[in-house]
């Protein structure tokens, strides 16, 4: 019997302005909710885990134990590797995988990390499932998601509204669920978990350098990545809409009075054992 494949598609790609949000990415803005609950010999599967900055991070935080990132996209592994090798890290590795069907014995890992990965999967649930699997007992999944609807900003921005509307239509033409934050602790629970701590937190872009930074990676990502891609191939948007929204970013960037946030829900469930 063949393993199960996941079903959606990855919205955003590995362009570089996808990749200069995830090396932004640290244990302590990224998976705050998970720190108070390591111990320095802990083994940890990291599922998602791109360029291995939060990866590294949490290997840091368990110099006697172990951690493996996985990811489907077998090229950004290499730049994990290299993050791992600059920080002089020798208890991390890396491998291909596809969440829905580990290539790892039942209760092997203490903790199970994703982080922005279910709104993306074609099965959350099934995916849970067999993250818990690979759990010990005793042993902690955590996940954490951004809200897409939940999303809010200052000032108000037509050509924005827009790229939201736009984003979350592509985003479940792909397969994926976009306000897959408030989704977790029902998936969780229709997943068979039980010890579930629930919680949420978020990243907030306001200052000049912030936002330079978080619209000039939306407006990138806009024209240039694979998003971009599927929403013209999938009749989403017009080459012209994509330009619209992409400098109604770069606009709002430049506003003295610009604010935006992003919520994310988190659940910290403990295995049952």
């Amino acid at each position: 019997m063949s393993k199960p494949r996941e079903t959606a598609v990855y919205t955003h790609g590995h362009h570089e302005s996808v990749l200069r949000s995830h090396t932004w990415r640290t244990a302590a803005n990224s998976a705050g909710y998970l720190l108070g609950s390591l111990r320095p010999d802990m083994r940890i599967l990291d599922i998602g885990c791109g360029p291995g900055t939060i990866t590294a991070d949490l290997a840091a935080l368990v110099p006697q134990g172990h951690v493996t990132g996985v990811d489907r996209a077998p090229g950004v592994l290499e730049q994990a590797r290299a993050t791992a090798a600059e920080r002089g890290l020798g208890n991390v590795d890396f491998a291909v995988a596809d969440v829905h069907a580990l290539d790892f014995p039942d209760d092997t890992f203490c903790v199970v990390h994703a982080h922005q990965v279910l709104q993306h999967v074609g099965d959350p649930v099934r995916a849970l499932r067999e993250m818990a699997r690979v759990t010990r007992p005793g042993g902690y999944i955590a996940v954490r998601d951004s809200d897409y609807a939940a999303m809010t900003w200052y000032p108000a921005s037509p050509g924005m509204d827009d790229w939201l509307d736009l984003y979350r239509r592509v985003a479940r033409a792909n397969g994926g669920e976009p306000d897959a934050g408030r989704r977790l602790k029902a998936w969780a629970l229709a997943a068979g978990l039980e010890d579930i701590t629930a919680t949420s937190a978020t990243w907030t872009f306001a200052s000049p350098e912030e936002r330079a930074w978080w619209s000039g990676l939306w407006a990138d990502r806009t024209l240039a990545s694979a998003y971009a891609d599927r929403a013209l191939e999938g009749g989403h948007a017009t080459e012209e809409r994509l330009r619209t929204v992409s400098a109604a970013w770069r606009a709002w960037g430049e506003r003295a009075d610009g604010w935006f946030s992003v919520l994310h829900g988190e659940i910290l469930c403990r295995k049952d054992g």
